[in-house]
């Protein structure tokens, strides 16, 4: 399997599946409040850019205008940012 193959099947398969998930857990609970806080909205903000940021990188791999260097690149940061949202999405605690 190529680079390309593997990038867009953990775009297709878990990322972008990942931020619809995370948008309806937002939704859900905007729904339940009747209100939704401008952090909330600014979390829906971000995750919709980052979905059609993810959009267009699919469609650079339909149209090949994406080398396996960078498709190995992504797939490495992706699961690089996956790896620290484990942790407390990456963020330190402070004492």
């Amino acid at each position: 399997m190529s680079q390309a193959e593997k990038l867009e099947e953990l775009l297709t398969k878990i990322v972008i599946p990942d931020i619809d998930e995370r948008l309806d857990e937002i939704f859900a609970e905007i729904a339940d409040s009747k209100e939704a806080s401008d952090d909330a909205k600014e979390e829906i903000e971000e995750l919709r850019e980052f979905k059609a940021d993810l959009q267009d990188v699919l469609t650079d791999l339909e149209n090949g205008d994406i080398d396996e260097d960078e498709c190995k690149e992504l797939i490495d940061d992706i699961l690089e940012a996956q790896q620290g949202e484990e942790e407390d999405f990456g963020f330190i605690e402070e004492a």
